[in-house]
C-alpha cells in the first residue's frame, strides 16, 4: 500500500492542508485545500475550520486514512510539543488547544504539532533556500512575525521551546500594544497587520488613500499594499517604509547577536512585494556591524505557501537525524 503524509500550515489567515506523497524525496504537493481562518478565533471555530478543511482534503484526493502514515501540523503560536498542545497563539485567539489529541482520536493517524515557522525553516533547510546551511535564521513576515533559529542543521528551542522569537524582541519601550499582550514588540511595527493597522489609521483621520478605493479600508492584504505601492500611494509608502525601517532594524540587531551564515526571508509581505525584501535587505546589512553583516547571506524562502506544510511533514524526522 502506498503511504501518504498530510502537513497542515494553520496561520493568522488561512489553513493549508497538503497530501504529499511520503516517498517523494522531493515533497511535491499532490492535493491541497486552502481555507481563510481570518474570521474564524478561539478555539472551538478554529478547530472546525481545521476538520473541515481535512475532511475536504481526503474526499477531493479519494485517499483512506489507513493510507496517511502521519499528520504534521505547524501551527502560528507557542506549542507544548510532546501533548501536542498549542499553549497560545494570539492571531488565532487559541489557548491550551490539545489538536494533537483531537486530530488522533478523529483520525486515527499518529499527529505531530510544531510551530509554523520552525517548520518551514526545516522545510527550508531540507528542501529550499537553507540546503548546504548549517547556522540559520529564518524570518516569516505576514500576519505577524515569527522566526525560528537553526545551529547546526538543528531547531534550537530555548529552555521552554520558544526560542527565536524575533517578532518579540522590543523596539519601543513605550510604544505600541502587541496582539501577545506585550508592549514595542517588532511584530507591531513591521508585520502586514502593523502597516494595516497604521493605513487605516491615517484613512480615519481624513488623509486619502487609493487603499480606500482598493478595500474600502477593510482588511488589507499584501495584495492591495502592492497595488497601492504601485500606484506611488503616499500613505501607504509612508508605513511600508516605516515597517522596512524597524524590520531591518531587528535583523541587524539579530545579525549582531546570533551571527547566522544565512537569513532565510519569507512570508506573505517578502514573497508578495519584491520592494520589501530588497530595501529591508540593504538596510539590515547597512545598520549591522561590519563584521556580522559580511559574513551573513540573504536568501528568500524557496518553497513559497508550501514551506509549512512540507516542514510539518519533515520536523520530527529531520530534526532527530541531524
Amino acid at each position: 500500500m502506498k503511504k501518504y503524509d498530510i502537513g497542515i500550515d494553520l496561520g493568522g489567515t488561512k489553513v493549508l492542508c497538503a497530501l504529499i506523497d511520503k516517498n517523494d524525496k522531493e515533497k511535491k504537493v499532490l492535493f491541497e485545500i486552502k481555507k481563510k481562518t481570518k474570521k474564524e478565533k478561539g478555539n472551538k471555530k478554529v478547530t472546525a475550520k481545521l476538520l473541515e478543511a481535512l475532511d475536504e482534503l481526503f474526499e477531493i484526493s479519494n485517499i483512506k486514512k489507513e493510507e496517511v502514515d502521519s499528520i504534521g501540523l505547524a501551527v502560528a503560536g507557542q506549542i507544548e510539543r510532546t501533548s501536542g498542545t498549542v499553549i497560545d497563539a494570539c492571531n488565532l485567539n487559541l489557548k491550551n488547544l490539545e489538536i494533537k489529541k483531537i486530530l488522533e482520536e478523529k483520525y486515527l493517524i499518529k499527529t505531530n504539532v510544531f510551530n509554523d515557522v520552525e517548520a518551514a525553516a526545516i522545510g527550508e533547510l531540507v528542501l529550499g533556500a537553507g540546503k548546504n546551511h548549517n547556522n540559520i535564521l529564518c524570518v516569516f513576515i505576514g500576519t505577524g512575525i515569527g522566526s525560528s533559529l537553526i545551529i547546526n542543521k538543528k531547531i534550537y528551542h530555548g529552555a521552554s521551546g520558544s526560542a527565536g522569537e524575533i517578532g518579540h524582541i522590543i523596539v519601543d519601550l513605550n510604544g505600541r500594544s502587541c496582539s501577545c499582550g506585550g508592549v514595542g514588540c517588532l511584530e507591531a511595527y513591521a508585520s502586514r497587520s502593523a502597516i494595516e493597522s497604521r493605513i487605516q489609521g491615517a484613512i480615519k483621520k481624513g488623509r486619502k488613500s487609493i487603499i480606500t478605493e482598493l478595500t474600502q479600508a477593510q482588511h488589507i492584504s499584501t495584495k492591495y499594499i502592492k497595488q497601492a505601492l504601485d500606484a506611488h500611494d503616499e500613505v501607504t509608502s509612508q508605513y511600508v517604509n516605516e515597517a522596512i525601517e524597524y524590520l531591518s532594524g531587528g535583523l541587524a540587531s539579530a545579525m549582531n547577536f546570533f551571527n547566522p551564515e544565512l537569513i532565510i526571508l519569507g512570508g506573505g509581505l517578502i514573497q508578495g512585494i519584491d520592494e520589501i525584501y530588497l530595501k529591508t535587505v540593504k538596510l539590515a546589512k547597512a545598520k549591522a556591524l561590519k563584521t556580522a553583516s559580511e559574513k551573513t547571506e540573504f536568501k528568500k524562502a524557496q518553497l513559497g505557501d508550501y514551506s509549512g506544510v512540507i516542514g510539518a511533514t519533515l520536523t520530527e524526522e529531520y530534526n532527530n537525524v541531524f
